[in-house]
């Protein structure tokens, strides 16, 4: 957590899915599961290929049963909202692509993230645990103003990536440390599943993995550089894609995963 708590102002691509059919229709599209979200509830999931490959990465909020708001990080929208009508076919369910400016709340304690989490517009953000509320609507509670460098020193360190930045339409789930939080194993089929659930099933390592590292491993390696190759001591284990504070995101091939490890803190 921060020290401090603090709302920066960002902006979302939005993707209003409205009609009988948009529960179904977004459950069979999707990598995780909506038949059973709750109203009032959210998820994350994956909108993949049929080859397993992302083509968005979405946090799916449901606000009635025929009625989902899925938003997605600024200029991924209308690729996101192509795919999910690639297979649109004979069903209820339309579609609107709007953007949003949000209040994105930061480095909040449990008590202050389940009373803000309360508020008109609140949307939970990022992993669970780490302190982080959106807020579209109006901020009603008196949080000091941050800036867009506080906001990404605070994802870079919770490990959240940007899609386009951090992960892209290249990556495989197993490649973006989200799985966990993105992928139901048990809600049924989907575009890309099979991938998924091989890779899951076998145990198999992904070609490379988004990692959370220091920006500088040690005083002899020079500070990471977001799109180049990021160094330990001895060996040049990926490629680092953002850096922000303390830490670096970095891309980490397979074969380097285990050195890695070892520069986490």
């Amino acid at each position: 957590m921060t020290s401090q708590p603090f709302a920066a102002l960002i902006t979302r691509d939005v993707i209003v899915a409205m009609g009988k059919d948009a529960r179904s229709f977004l459950h069979s599209q999707v990598s995780n599961d909506v038949a059973g979200l709750g109203v009032g509830a959210v998820t994350h999931a994956f909108v993949l290929e049929p080859t397993g490959k992302i083509s968005a990465f979405l946090r799916v909020r449901c606000v009635a049963d025929d009625h989902f708001v899925l938003d997605v990080d600024p200029g991924c929208g209308a690729a996101a909202l192509t795919r999910l009508n690639k297979f649109k076919i004979r069903v209820q369910c339309e579609f609107m692509l709007t953007q949003e400016g949000v209040t994105a709340v930061r480095g909040l304690d449990e008590v202050l993230t389940a009373q803000l989490l309360t508020q008109p517009g609140a949307v939970a953000a990022w992993r669970s645990g780490s302190g982080a509320v959106d807020i579209f609507g109006t901020l009603s509670t008196p949080i000091s103003a941050g800036t867009d460098a506080d906001f990404h020193i605070e994802r870079v360190r919770c490990a959240w990536p940007i899609f386009g930045v951090d992960i892209d339409t290249n990556s495989l789930p197993a490649e973006t440390g989200l799985v966990d939080i993105a992928v139901s194993f048990t809600k049924g089929c989907y575009p890309g599943q099979e991938l998924v659930e091989r890779m899951d099933s076998r145990g198999s390592t992904a070609p490379h993995s988004l990692m959370r590292l220091l920006a500088q491993p040690t005083s002899d390696t020079p500070r990471a550089i977001a799109g180049e190759p990021y160094r330990s001591a001895t060996d040049e284990i990926g490629r680092c894609t953002s850096v922000a504070g303390e830490y670096a995101l970095v891309s980490v091939r397979r074969a380097h995963v285990a050195a890695a490890e070892l520069l986490k803190q």
